[in-house]
């Protein structure tokens, strides 16, 4: 076993220093593997890892560790205009308090590390080309998928044959709540409590249930998959909510599970990049990630599918993915923030909805009266939509049924003008469901 280095023996090499604004879970748990695990970090390092100022909203609160040495800044602009050679940004939000004090950081020649996914989707292109201007890097592994390595395989590794398509699972608490669907056949009201009692939830879980946080990292992995700008408004953005245990039910039966996926891909009309609940064939990597965690596949040309799968969120997983930018930062690692220059990112082209061509659930709530069904397979039939599978649960009637279909490949937009023409019949009952369907 390879001794570690004496913390005497860094004296002769300079340390990196080190400022965090945002002491809540993760950068709290940073400041706290920073400091106890000194050795082993500068053995990774090469030099010591210093912190040199912290900042928080709430100086009194308790943090969980003993933060009384360290000094402490009164506001952005003096941990900025610090002797800090790293400015860790953990306080989170989309501009505001984290935009200025990375923009001073950065216009300072000060390297950034960050976890804030929503400051990057929105400013990301701006801030790198600012990075690039001030030779100093901007890191964000934790911004993506917690733990995961995907950005540092996205930016270095997966280069030679280009990427088709990448998958993912990005939102712990989404797929937390559907795999709880799934165990217990509650419905999404009552495990959106437990989660959040749980705390898997927060009070306010709209950014999340509504797949916009999932967006936000799927703008930046496409970005480093695909050389464009990050951005989020061309990311079609569907959540959870409308998921009912039946749905959840039914796509066991035909052999699959629903989850929010982020996927973008590349077509030969433009990028196809949506957020949306999907079905995933049951055996492949997708359907089997559960609870908290989250997995990316990253469909990398002719080197194959890869799969990076762990946990997306929590004080160590995150942590750990900010200290290993900031030990990329010590050994001089200071690439182009999304992989490739600035001034060489494109302007993502929008594919049309019509590339979007799968496999696509429906399920209706019907009258349980003859002609219903031939009516349904009528306007199916007119969109040029054939049907693979279909089930019809019992009888009742005067009163409705449910009938699910499984299609064959069509795209999306006929889908949608055949199911525009079926809820518009008085023999539907409530809106239709429409689930896309992924066999990898």
């Amino acid at each position: 076993m390879q001794e570690l280095p004496d913390p005497g023996a860094a004296k002769t090499a300079r340390p990196l220093r080190i400022a965090i604004a945002g002491l809540g879970t993760v950068g709290g748990g940073v400041a706290k593997a920073l400091r106890s695990r000194e050795r082993e970090l500068f053995a990774r390092a090469g030099r010591p890892l210093e912190i040199v100022m912290i900042t928080a909203r709430d100086r009194a609160k308790d943090r969980g560790f003993d933060h009384s040495d360290l000094p402490w800044a009164d506001d952005l602009a003096a941990l900025a205009a610090s002797d800090a050679d790293v400015v860790v940004e953990l306080i989170g939000g989309d501009g505001g308090p984290a935009l200025r004090l990375v923009e001073l950081a950065l216009s300072a020649g000060k390297h950034v590390v960050t976890a804030n996914k929503a400051l990057l989707a929105h400013h990301g292109a701006r801030l790198a080309v600012l990075a690039e201007e001030k030779n100093v890097a901007l890191k964000f592994e934790a911004a993506a998928a917690g733990g995961i390595p995907i950005v540092k395989a996205l930016r270095e590794s997966l280069l030679a044959y280009g990427i088709d398509t990448v998958r993912g699972i990005l939102n712990g608490t989404c797929n937390y709540i559907l795999t709880q669907m799934e165990v217990t056949g509650a419905p999404f009201g009552e495990v959106l409590g437990q989660a959040q009692r749980l705390g898997f939830a927060e009070a306010d879980p709209s950014l999340d249930i509504g797949g916009g946080d999932t967006a936000h990292k799927l703008a930046l992995l496409s970005a480093l998959a695909f050389g464009v700008t990050p951005d989020i408004g061309h990311i079609t953005v569907e959540g959870i909510d409308a998921i009912e245990p039946e749905d959840i039910g039914f796509a066991k039966e035909f052999g699959y599970r629903i989850k929010l996926l982020g996927i973008a891909r590349a077509t030969r009309q433009g990028l196809d990049r949506r957020v949306q609940p999907t079905m995933v064939k049951l055996g492949t990597p997708l359907a089997d990630v559960d609870g908290p965690f989250n997995a990316v596949v990253v469909h990398a040309g002719e080197a194959g599918p890869f799969v990076f799968e762990g946990r997306g969120a929590g004080e160590a997983p995150t942590a750990s993915a900010v200290i290993a930018d900031i030990v990329d930062i010590a050994r001089g690692s200071n690439g182009a923030v999304f992989g490739r220059a600035a001034s060489a990112l494109a302007r993502p082209v929008r594919a049309p909805m019509e590339a979007r061509v799968s496999p696509f659930y429906l399920r209706f709530h019907a009258l349980d009266q003859p002609g219903v069904l031939s009516e349904i397979s009528g306007h199916l039939a007119n969109a040029g939509i054939s049907i693979g599978s279909m089930i019809q649960r019992g009888r009742a009637p005067g009163g409705t049924v449910v009938i699910v279909m499984i299609t064959h490949e069509c795209p999306e937009p006929a889908v949608r003008r055949a199911l525009k023409a079926i809820d518009a019949s008085d023999k539907v009952r409530g809106a239709s469901r429409v689930i896309p369907m992924e066999a990898v």
